[in-house]
């Protein structure tokens, strides 16, 4: 099988990988099972049932530009990836002066500072960043990657129409409210299935997105490719209804995340299965050459989880749940220097230790 144009298939890269795993001598691997570890050498043993040939056809990763060359010449001592929304950016949409003066220390000392975020490219747009010492944001959940904060695009991920139809007809058969959102770096248009009335979530997140959102008829072969699909749950539904969205899902990545818009509600977020902050990470670290065990995390919520189970060290802030906070090492609010907090300790530990130059 020749691959498609829009691999690009470079050695190391994701898509290089994924095409060996699915190819031998040019021809396509049988369906079967692949394992995390096969996927990502970086995680674990768990394995999965993927249409192979299917999956090789509609994965499309797409790497537009190479990563920019960093300052100096010099290798990258390390990884520092933290969460925006209630890790980085306070209360009050604004940055804590002790973090932007740790995270400059951090590029100083040839650490790369990360960004990984749920926001689409134009949410993430609307924060003042300024001059935001940020090396990269994944966008997306993962989806995407910048360089810099108002950089280049270098890395998105799809899903392809008939995976989206698939999914719109499980999240319809679950009688879920669900948006689908376009391909990047369109992805903050959407379109959107209502089987609910009285979602206040749903309809808040309507509202404040009504310039780009379009009904969505039931029949969805004519939406074409997207980012990802986002089912918002009220709070005493969440629990069942994610279990099914992930068992009827189960080769896709379904990712839970607490809305931001009232802090209750669940939002169901679907993407390709390579697509997670955890993974994108992995990607990056492979691109940058930069070691596992030199890469510290700091997140506030359930869709950190993946990233926080994955480096080698991690925090959380004082504002997180109560059952992240047991797993996993606290430190100040995102009020109070969190962040900073979390860079301090990993200049004591993590980084100062730093043996992969």
């Amino acid at each position: 099988m020749v691959p498609s144009a829009q691999f690009q298939l470079t050695p190391g890269s994701v898509s290089f990988k994924i095409f060996n795993l699915c190819s031998q001598n040019g021809h396509i691997r049988k369906p079967g099972r692949f394992s995390d570890s096969e996927m990502n050498p970086l995680a674990g043993s768990r394995t999965r049932n993927i249409p192979t040939y299917e999956w090789i056809q509609t994965m499309m990763i797409s790497k537009d530009h190479p990563i920019v060359e960093i300052p100096g010449g010099r290798r990258p001592r390390g990884l520092f990836i933290m969460d925006l929304d209630g890790t980085l950016l306070r209360s009050d949409r604004q940055f804590s002066s002790v973090d932007l003066d740790a995270l400059g220390q951090l590029g100083e000392l040839g650490i790369i500072r990360a960004i990984a975020t749920g926001r689409s490219l134009y949410s993430f747009d609307t924060v003042d960043v300024g001059d935001l010492p940020v090396d990269f944001v994944i966008f997306s959940m993962g989806a995407g990657v910048r360089q810099n904060v108002r950089g280049k695009v270098i890395r998105k991920i799809r899903l392809e129409p008939h995976e989206v139809k698939r999914a719109c007809k499980i999240l319809i058969a679950n009688q879920l409210d669900f948006m689908i959102h376009r391909t990047i770096p369109d992805n903050h248009m959407f379109s959107y299935f209502r089987s609910n009335a009285g979602n206040d979530d749903f309809e808040r997140r309507l509202a404040l997105y009504n310039q780009f959102a379009v009904p969505l008829n039931e029949e969805t072969d004519g939406f074409g490719a997207a980012t990802q699909l986002l089912a918002v749950v009220p709070e005493k539904n969440s629990h069942a209804a994610l279990a099914r969205v992930r068992g009827d899902l189960s080769d896709f990545s379904v990712i839970r995340t607490t809305s931001p818009l009232d802090g209750k509600a669940t939002w169901i977020e679907i993407f390709p299965t390579v697509v997670s902050k955890s993974r994108t990470a992995a990607w990056l670290a492979e691109e940058l050459k930069i070691n596992r065990r030199n890469i510290v995390s700091v997140g506030n919520d359930y869709n950190d989880l993946d990233l926080l189970e994955w480096t080698a060290n991690s925090f959380v802030v004082d504002n997180a749940p109560e059952e992240l906070k047991n797993r996993f090492t606290a430190v100040a609010s995102n009020n109070d220097g969190g962040v900073a907090e979390a860079v301090r300790r990993s200049m004591e530990s993590t980084f100062v230790t730093a043996d992969n130059l």
